[in-house]
C-alpha cells in the first residue's frame, strides 16, 4: 500500500475514533520481531514508548539499493504509526526516502491535529532514524 492509498483510505473515515482504530488495526499486521532484533541498536532514541526499528538493504530491479524496514513497539497506537511509516518509507531508494515530506503525508492523514506533541515528537524520531539510515546507506 502505498501513501497515496494510505491517503485515499483515511479519506474515507468520518472522525478521529474512526481513524484511530484504523491505525491500530494497521499495527496489528507488521511482521514481529525476534527477541535479538529488539536490541539497543535497534532501539529508536526520542519515543515515550518502546520502539525499535530494523532496516536492511534489497537490491532493487535497476541495481539502486532498496531500504526495507520493519518495526515494533510497545504500544498499540505506535505499532500503527510504525506500519503507516512503513508503508510511506519501505522499500524505496536512499534518494527517495531523503525526498518524502512525512509532515506533509501526515497531514494529509489527518493525525497531525490528533496527536500529541509528545506523540507527534516520537514519530518525527521514528523519521530522523529512517532518513539517517537511508542517508547512511547512500554515502
Amino acid at each position: 500500500m502505498s501513501a497515496e492509498e494510505l491517503i485515499e483510505d483515511f479519506a474515507f473515515l468520518d472522525d478521529w475514533e474512526e481513524r484511530y482504530r484504523y491505525v491500530i488495526e494497521l499495527g496489528k499486521d507488521l511482521q514481529p520481531l525476534t527477541d535479538e532484533e529488539h536490541s539497543p541498536e535497534n532501539k529508536v532514541t526520542g519515543c515515550a514508548s518502546q520502539v525499535w526499528l530494523v532496516r536492511e538493504i534489497h537490491p532493487g530491479e535497476d541495481g539502486r539499493p532498496r531500504l526495507v524496514f520493519r518495526g515494533d513497539s510497545d504500544a498499540h497506537i505506535v505499532r500503527g504509526l510504525i506500519a503507516i511509516l512503513l508503508r510511506i518509507f519501505s522499500g524505496k531508494t536512499p534518494e527517495e526516502i531523503a525526498s518524502i515530506d512525512a509532515r506533509e503525508i501526515f497531514g494529509k492523514l489527518g493525525l497531525n491535529e490528533h496527536l500529541s506533541p509528545q506523540r507527534s515528537n516520537g514519530l518525527f524520531s521514528m523519521v530522523a532514524r529512517i532518513q539517517a539510515e537511508a542517508k547512511a546507506v547512500a554515502a
